[in-house]
């Protein structure tokens, strides 16, 4: 298989913030460009077909409806022209690159990748950076905030409105979903995770095992029996004192090179079908430097390397 940077990558931002609790994720692609990402994909020698942003509106304008999933019509519909703007891209062979934006956007990222791949006949694999797993329901979340609920919705539990964005559910098969980082779930979205059968690799494990050992399990679990896999970052996966600029951060989270382990290994497996970067929150960052660090990571997954 080729590689991230033997494709024409396929640009999108994804400027919302409505499944977030706090303002200001909207802005993240902005800074993210505004930070040189422009350059680091020219220094890399990839192809770029601009994709624009989709654009959802602020909350201002519209009334959040049910507090048990808020402003569940507007993210539908950003969600459902993510996956058909990533869905056009794929079909001339391009490789998507996301920038988000708040990480509800990610159901309408993973369903056009699964989707893509399942007209082939293919599954996907889903790799999870996160503080959280993400899993709540509307039955269970504390906040309404749709964020919190993205990788439920595409394993198979959620809102009709998000859950049939995809052309099945589940959107991806649990087996081959993982999560890294974790160290921040909910009581009731607990019980979710265990019954769920995805894997979690608490900051403890990792702790515990190492990182590498980690991801490699995760890799394989990602890769058995299907075409790759897809990797959503969210950037409060990281430790605060690395990224200040998010919305939920999380102390104890993973180390700068730790961060960029990541990136490389899965880059270099030759399975990475796509790439997001989801959560930066520059009303929160200092002088931009999670934006800077965000740009050096996406460099990492395409397939920069220190050597």
């Amino acid at each position: 298989m080729t590689g991230p940077s033997d494709r024409e990558i396929a640009l999108l931002s994804v400027s919302i913030d409505l499944g977030a609790g706090r303002r200001g994720v909207d802005m993240g692609p902005s800074a993210l460009r505004i930070a040189g990402l422009g350059g680091a994909l020219d220094h890399l020698g990839v192809r770029v077909r601009e994709l624009g942003t989709v654009n959802a509106p602020g909350p201002e304008t519209v009334t959040p409806g049910g507090s048990d999933a808020r402003y569940l019509d507007e993210i539908a519909e950003v969600c459902g022209t993510t996956r058909r703007l990533l869905m056009e891209a794929m079909a001339d062979g391009c490789f998507p690159l996301i920038l988000g934006g708040d990480h509800s956007l990610s159901i309408g990222s993973v369903a056009a990748v699964a989707d893509h791949h399942r007209a082939r006949g293919e599954k996907i694999g889903v790799i999870w950076v996160d503080a959280h797993t993400d899993m709540n329901a509307p039955e269970t979340t504390p906040s309404g905030n749709i964020h919190g609920m993205s990788l439920a919705v595409l394993t198979g539990r959620g809102a009709p409105a998000l859950t049939g964005l995809a052309d099945a559910i589940p959107a991806v098969d649990p087996a081959h979903v993982s999560v890294i980082g974790a160290r921040e779930i909910d009581p009731a979205e607990k019980e979710l995770v265990r019954a769920s059968g995805i894997r979690v690799f608490t900051m403890s494990e990792v702790d515990d095992r190492g990182l590498p050992a980690c991801l490699d399990e995760a890799m394989e679990r990602a890769t058995r029996g299907t075409a790759g896999f897809h990797v959503s970052f969210d950037l409060d996966s990281t430790d605060p004192m690395v990224a200040p600029g998010v919305g939920t951060p999380v102390a104890g989270g993973i180390t700068y090179r730790e961060a960029h382990l990541i990136c490389e290994k899965l880059s270099r497996s030759g399975k990475l079908l796509s790439f997001e970067l989801v959560e930066l929150n520059p009303v929160l960052d200092q002088g931009n430097r999670t934006a800077q660090f965000g740009v050096e990571l996406i460099a990492s997954a395409l397939g920069k390397t220190i050597l």
